[in-house]
């Protein structure tokens, strides 16, 4: 049950946020969903980042990646929008626009992935190799 309301926690500090940043980037993207794919690729970055460094370098409890890797980041990324936005641009005829969102949210978001988890790594070596030399 504890993990639930750390789940929720996050969740909802998530929620608030994806809610604060597309009123933010709307207004900037007339006929694309720019916010949506702006917060996917900032999540999948986040994502692949913070579940290499957290066991390695911070350590932090179970709980907290459950609040922070779960709730947050899975409330603050939003795949149930992206789909819902790739059929709307399709059945609007914009299907360059579709096209072009589907490819770079799904190749790009792959590729944050990828350099989050890079970065991870990277840190998690300079500390083990810190921690070698005291």
């Amino acid at each position: 049950m504890r993990e639930l309301i750390y789940v929720g926690a996050g969740g909802f500090l998530g929620t608030v946020l994806r809610y604060g940043v597309q009123l933010w980037l709307e207004p900037a993207s007339a006929n694309f969903p720019l916010a949506v794919l702006m917060i996917n690729l900032a999540g999948c970055f986040f994502l692949g980042w913070f579940f290499t460094i957290t066991p390695v370098k911070w350590r932090i409890p179970a709980e907290w990646r459950l609040l922070i890797g779960t709730g947050f980041t899975g409330a603050f990324t939003t795949f149930s929008t992206f789909s819902i936005d790739s059929i709307q641009l399709l059945q609007d005829r914009q299907v360059v626009l579709a096209v072009s969102y589907i490819l770079l949210s799904v190749v790009i978001g792959l590729l944050m992935s990828f350099l989050g988890i890079k970065i991870g790594e990277r840190m998690s070596l300079s500390r083990l190799a810190k921690e070698n030399s005291l």
